[in-house]
């Protein structure tokens, strides 16, 4: 059985449960949450599973680590539902998924962050908070353009691009972003799509 470290209020590591969850697959979860520089990721010997001292990381029976949100998410979905066999349409996948972790997760997710985390409060500058602003809502805008045209990111059917960017849109009201108008109605439907559907599990859900 494998272990996964992660941590329970973040949108990256909630991703990777969500699709384990999705699955159906069974391993030892290790919370680590954010408490300034007495965490477990900054000991020597998780430092050893993943130099960045970043969760989520996978660590398999092995020894061997993986980390990185989106290249675990990758890992897991091979061969499942949610990576299209086509490959134009898997291309789009990457694409979006490419999409959340270099402006959306830049933007929405910080923002977000800034306002959750006392540890972010020196980043709560006027300045730094419009900036953060503008470039989410650029990002939401992005989102709610496509899901216009279609019920999920790539197409008809649900992939990884939508659990990635479903962990931290469903909770951008957080950072003051609003996902629920009639601007962002195809963003807030397609939130509703993603929460339907079968094995969904919430933020706050942790594995037994």
């Amino acid at each position: 059985m494998f272990t996964l470290y992660s941590m329970p209020s973040s949108g990256n590591s909630y991703k990777v449960r969500l699709l384990l969850a999705h699955l159906g697959l069974s391993y030892d979860h290790v919370a680590t949450e954010y408490d300034g520089d007495n965490t477990l990721t900054r000991t020597g010997d998780f430092l050893r599973k993943n130099p960045t001292g970043k969760v989520p990381t996978v660590e398999f029976e092995s020894g061997e680590c993986l980390s990185e949100s989106n290249a675990i998410l990758m890992y897991f979905g091979e061969g499942t539902r949610f990576v299209p066999a086509d490959r134009l349409a898997r291309a789009r996948m990457y694409q979006w998924m490419f999409f959340e972790q270099n402006f959306h997760e830049a933007t929405v997710a910080v923002r977000s962050a800034v306002y959750i985390y006392p540890q972010r409060e020196m980043d709560r500058s006027p300045e730094r908070l419009a900036a953060l602003l503008v470039g989410g809502n650029k990002s939401l805008d992005v989102m709610e353009v496509q899901l216009n045209k279609t019920p999920y990111l790539t197409g008809d059917a649900i992939t990884l691009a939508d659990l990635c960017l479903y962990g931290y849109t469903h909770s951008a009201d957080k950072g003051g972003f609003d996902v629920t108008s009639r601007s962002r109605s195809s963003v807030a439907d397609w939130l509703e799509r993603v929460r339907q559907q079968t094995g969904h599990v919430p933020l706050d859900w942790l594995p037994v």
